[in-house]
C-alpha cells in the first residue's frame, strides 16, 4: 500500500476510538476530551498518515499523552520515537522492554517464534506480503528507544486519558498485553488475539501463527484469561474488530488451534 492511500485508511471504529494503519497493521487513537493516547504505534511509514490525520483538527503529535504498547514487535512500536520526541510517555511491559532499548532487529532474539518461516512461506507463498509490507514500511530500520516506562503484570492508568488498564496476555511474547477502556468499552488486544492471521491466510479470531509465538502453550493459556473479561468491543493488532466479546472470541480460537 503507498503512503499516499494511507489516509483513507482512518476509519472511527467506536465512540472516541479511531483506526489507523493500512490492510495489514492496525494501530488506534484514543481520542478522549482529556487528552489523545495511542494503543501500539505502527510502522515508521505510519507517520505522514497520523500527522496528517491529527492536523485536520488542528491537533499535532504534541497532543499525544501516552503511547501503551500491546508488546514490543516492530510493526506495533514504529512511531514510538516521533511520539516520544513531542512529549509522550512511552509505556510497555517490562518483558518486552528490551526490544525497544535494543532496538527492532532484536525481536526475533528476545521473542524467539516457536517455529520458522519457511513452512508457512512453502504451504503459502503469499505470506511473504506480511514481512516484505514490513520491511518496506521501515519496520526494521527504527532506531533503539530508551527512556520508556514499564509495567508488571495488569496495570492501572489512573492517570491518563480513559483510565486504561493493562491486561496481561503473555504467549506472543513474554509482555504481550492488552489495554482495556472500560468507559469506552472496548479491548486493545493487539496479537494476543487478532482476527486476521496473514501466514496462514486465516479470518476471523485466532492466534497468531508459531512462526511469530514466542510461546504457543501461554499465548493459549491466556485465552483463559481474555474469556473472564467483560463483553466489550474488541480492536486487534491484526484485522477487523469484533463485536461479540471477549469469551466468545477466545472460545473460536481456541477451536481454530494454534497453527
Amino acid at each position: 500500500m503507498s503512503r499516499r492511500t494511507q489516509p483513507d485508511r482512518v476509519q472511527q471504529v467506536a465512540p472516541a476510538v479511531e483506526r489507523l494503519g493500512d490492510d495489514m497493521v492496525n494501530f488506534y487513537l484514543v481520542d478522549h476530551p482529556d487528552g489523545l493516547v495511542l494503543v501500539d504505534a505502527g510502522l515508521p511509514g505510519h507517520l505522514g498518515q497520523l500527522r496528517e490525520h491529527l492536523a485536520r483538527s488542528g491537533r499535532s503529535l504534541h497532543d499525544i499523552k501516552a503511547v501503551l504498547l500491546t508488546h514490543g514487535h516492530p510493526d506495533h512500536t514504529g512511531l514510538v520515537t516521533a511520539a516520544q520526541r513531542a512529549g509522550a510517555d512511552i509505556w510497555i511491559h517490562e518483558a518486552d522492554a528490551a526490544i525497544l532499548t535494543d532496538g527492532p532487529r532484536s525481536a526475533m532474539r528476545h521473542a524467539k517464534p516457536e517455529r520458522s518461516m519457511l513452512p508457512y512461506l512453502l504451504r503459502r507463498p503469499a505470506a511473504i506480503s506480511g514481512p516484505l509490507h514490513l520491511a518496506r514500511m521501515g519496520g526494521f530500520s527504527g532506531k533503539p528507544v530508551h527512556g520508556a516506562h514499564t509495567f508488571q503484570g495488569d496495570h492501572h492508568f489512573d492517570e491518563f486519558p480513559g483510565r486504561p488498564q493493562a491486561v496481561a496476555l503473555p504467549g506472543h511474547t513474554q509482555g504481550t498485553v492488552a489495554y482495556h477502556f472500560p468507559a469506552l468499552g472496548v479491548l486493545f488486544t493487539g496479537d494476543a488475539l487478532v482476527t486476521r492471521e496473514d501466514m496462514t491466510g486465516h479470518t476471523g479470531p485466532s492466534l497468531v501463527s508459531r512462526g511469530f509465538t514466542h510461546d504457543g502453550a501461554a499465548a493459549l493459556a491466556s485465552l483463559d484469561r481474555l474469556a473472564e473479561l467483560p463483553l466489550v468491543l474488541l480492536l486487534p493488532g491484526h484485522g477487523p474488530a469484533f463485536a461479540d466479546g471477549p469469551q466468545a472470541a477466545a472460545t473460536q480460537a481456541r477451536h481454530n488451534g494454534l497453527h
